[in-house]
Formats: C-alpha cells, sequence, structure tokens
C-alpha cells in the first residue's frame, strides 16, 4: 500500500520528492528519459499527468504543457500503455493525475481496473469531491488503490477531517490559493496551515505549489512529509532538456 512505502521511506529520509510530469511533453521519448533522470536522482514518488484540455488546477507552464501534448497526439490509452511500461521498468509508486472527465469518458470501474493491472497505485482527481465520487471511491477501494485528496488554505479543520475520511495513502496540501507555477511564501503561516492539515489526518502530507529549490525543501523537512515539484521542472526541460532534470533534483537534496 501506497501509505506504507511513504512511512518506510520516512525511516530513511527526513523528507520525501514526489515529481510531476504530463504525458506525452514533449514527447513520449523525453517523457520516459524525463522519468529516467528523475528516478537516477533520488524521486521517491512521481505523478503521471494525462493531458486534458482544461486543467482547471494548473498555471501556464503545465497548461502550456497539456496543450503541446495533446497537439501532438497524446490520448488516454497512449498514457496507459506508457504508464504499464514505467510502472515496470522503475521501482518507485506512480500514481495519475487527471480531470474527472476522463474517468467518465472511458468508464470510471474500467478505467481504475486497468490502472490496478498496469501498476499505478493511486490518483489525483482534483475536480471530484467525494460528495460526487462515490462510484470512483468504491473503485479504489475495490482495486485497492489510493485516492488522493486535496487540503488548501482556506479548506476549514472541519472540512478537512472529511476530505481525510475518504483518503488513503497521503494528503495533497496545496501550499496557497489559485494555480500551479505561481510564487509561494514559505513563511510561519505556511507553518500555522500544515500544523493545521496535520491536526487533521494521520496520514502523510505533501506539500505542492511553488517548490522550486533546496530552501523550500529544507523549510518543508519536519513540517511535510512530501515535497512536490512540479511546474520548475517542466521550465528547465523547456530550457535545457531532459539532463538538467537530474542534476536538479539532486540539488533538492
Amino acid at each position: 500500500m501506497l501509505e506504507s512505502y511513504i512511512k518506510q521511506k520516512l525511516n530513511e529520509k527526513n523528507i520525501l520528492l514526489m515529481t510531476h510530469i504530463v504525458l506525452g511533453y514533449p514527447s513520449f521519448e523525453d517523457s520516459f528519459k524525463i522519468i529516467e533522470e528523475m528516478v537516477a536522482a533520488g524521486v521517491d514518488l512521481m505523478e503521471l499527468q494525462i493531458p486534458f484540455s482544461e486543467p482547471i488546477a494548473d498555471g501556464p507552464v503545465i497548461l502550456h504543457a497539456n496543450q503541446k501534448a495533446l497537439a501532438s497526439g497524446t490520448t488516454v490509452g497512449k498514457c496507459l500503455d506508457f504508464a504499464q511500461k514505467v510502472a515496470r521498468q522503475f521501482d518507485i509508486p506512480f500514481l495519475f493525475m487527471s480531470y474527472y472527465n476522463i474517468l467518465f469518458k472511458y468508464g470510471v470501474d474500467s478505467f481504475i481496473q486497468v490502472m490496478a493491472d498496469i501498476g499505478l497505485k493511486g490518483a489525483i482527481i482534483p475536480d471530484l469531491p467525494p460528495e460526487e465520487g462515490q462510484t470512483y471511491l468504491d473503485a479504489m477501494d475495490a482495486y485497492r488503490l489510493s485516492p488522493i485528496f486535496i487540503f488548501s488554505p482556506t479548506t476549514s479543520n472541519k472540512r478537512m477531517k472529511y476530505l481525510a475520511s475518504f483518503g488513503r495513502g497521503f494528503v495533497y496540501c496545496v501550499a496557497r490559493k489559485g494555480v500551479t507555477g505561481q510564487e509561494t511564501e514559505f513563511s510561519e503561516s505556511l507553518e500555522a496551515y500544515l500544523q493545521r492539515c496535520r491536526n487533521a489526518t494521520d496520514l502523510p502530507l505533501a506539500l505542492g505549489f511553488g517548490v522550486k529549490e533546496k530552501r523550500d525543501v529544507d523549510f518543508l523537512s519536519g513540517k511535510a512529509d512530501i515535497a512536490v515539484v512540479g511546474s520548475q521542472t517542466i521550465r528547465l526541460i523547456d530550457e535545457e532538456g531532459a539532463i538538467a532534470v537530474g542534476r536538479f533534483i539532486k540539488g533538492l537534496r
């Protein structure tokens, strides 16, 4: 189970690293090279985003990658085939991140069965609240996969506990209001927010939206369990290519 893996890894490291890539961007060949670099650099788990035309939680960097991947012919079927390949080749947990329309159009139970069959460990579906997701939650439970729910600074303590009651694996804590790729202030207010998250659940906490450099990861050590890096790696890929990603990830430690 994903939660057990995370807790075991936390016996070895103060904080884990989770990265995020958009499948098919810049190409599937590049996606494979990027994953290879990230795993070699010590990434502990990874989100594989299935591109979607309206990724409402994502800022301009990841939005652009989604649009380019779709324009180059990326499909859900190709993403599933690719995910199976990397899940078998690399010894870290992979999760899908996408939007509910992808699962709905495919067929929720069928999609989750395929996820289990190909070796994925969970999913992050940011536009699906538990009130509207019983079919999804039942299928995730049946196939022993982890549905990851999201806290934000505007989530009330009561709502946090409610969301956590449906979650498995870990909780994704959004560092601030807004979308991915913008500036985040790593400050006392963020520390207080993470303490609220900690009080709401016994699940491990991942913190994303704005993690860019080693000092951000250092700040989060002891406050969160997983630092999530997304937009910054895509910027590096655009500027320097896949080879730069490994150096960057190693530098975060």
